[in-house]
């Protein structure tokens, strides 16, 4: 069971202290989490998703808990530095961080020796499916008539795009022409910079797929400049309710995603971790976090520790195979 976290503060006053010393539990009660400013990792760049579901996390954290939850950028080498940041601080609660769907393929890029397990997970709180968007101006209005095309046709006439060689994106595809039963490479990759450089080529008729999350491509959408045909999903978004999963309409059970999660070094004490899951718990359940998701577009999933290692664990696997169907896996 999860304690629920006294934030009212301690006996003020030297003679109210020397009091309290002499109650049994009184140490226990002052070493209450959290005490201190608490550090929250983010692997990615400011203004970003990642960055916001950060900030309105650490804001409600604050409150509830009643110290400060300072967000810190720490970005570089495709996401290794803010992760390796967050493995290896010291495992006290008092450096924590925002992990992200990259930790299950980085380490098959050979960028590092890091994975899931390096971590104690506290929550998941984020997933966003991909969609498959299409230019408005395009001859195929539904996700079957795309399908059907690109299997009969040779491979190369469709290309495809949303973010760089070997990100998750690329992987979604990937999976997706797998399981239609064609080759990873039947629909060529070409690179992008992410995703609002990739839907203004679709606009332009550089690619004839993006596959992003739907929030990304929500621009173009709304401008009528590009349409989603189905996500790679379980169920359907919520807030994009119109929009059809792979399985309704191919009959394809193939889903995927990029994520978001709070997770801490590795060894951290079990109280601490269920003080901070407990916490993250109110916050995701709170109308401050989900009126800030919906606002704009992203997907709320919430897993406790053990969902969320699983998850990352059948994820970790699934990226894995893709990267290795694709010729990008190394070791």
């Amino acid at each position: 069971m999860t304690r629920r976290i006294d934030r009212r503060g301690f006996v003020a006053g030297a003679a109210g202290a020397g009091a309290a010393a002499l109650l049994p539990g009184a140490a226990r009660a002052q070493s209450k989490y959290p005490t201190r400013p608490v550090t929250l990792v983010c692997p990615w760049g400011a203004g970003g998703g990642t960055d916001a579901t950060a900030r309105i996390v650490a804001a409600i954290l604050e409150k509830d808990l009643g110290q400060p939850f300072n967000v810190v950028n720490r970005t570089g080498g495709s996401g290794v530095v803010g992760h390796s940041a967050i493995a290896t601080a010291a495992p006290d609660g008092y450096t924590i961080g925002m992990i992200t769907v990259e930790i299950t393929m980085m380490h098959h890029q050979g960028l590092t020796d890091l994975n899931p397990t390096s971590y104690t997970p506290l929550a998941l709180l984020n997933v966003d499916p991909p969609g498959v968007q299409v230019s408005t101006s395009s001859p195929y209005k539904t996700i079957k008539d795309l399908a059907e095309a690109i299997k009969s046709s040779p491979p190369g006439k469709f290309k495809a795009s949303g973010t760089g060689q070997g990100g998750i994106w690329h992987l979604a595809l990937i999976g997706w022409l797998q399981a239609m039963g064609l080759k990873p490479d039947h629909v060529p990759w070409v690179p992008s910079n992410g995703a609002a450089p990739a839907m203004q080529d679709l606009a332009a008729g550089g690619v004839d797929i993006v596959t992003c999350s739907v929030p990304e491509a929500k621009a173009m959408i709304d401008a009528g400049k590009a349409v989603s045909l189905a996500i790679m999903a379980p169920e359907r978004n919520p807030l994009f309710k119109d929009v059809p999963t792979l399985n309704e309409t191919l009959g394809i059970k193939y889903s995927v995603g990029a994520w978001r999660g709070l997770a801490g070094p590795k060894g951290m004490p079990a109280d601490i971790a269920a003080a901070l899951t407990a916490a993250l718990k109110k916050a995701y359940d709170s109308k401050e976090y989900k009126d800030f998701m919906s606002s704009r577009g992203f997907g709320v999933t919430w897993a406790e520790p053990a969902g969320f290692a699983a998850y990352m664990a059948e994820g970790d696997k699934a990226m894995g195979a893709a990267m290795a169907a694709a010729g990008l896996k190394k070791g």
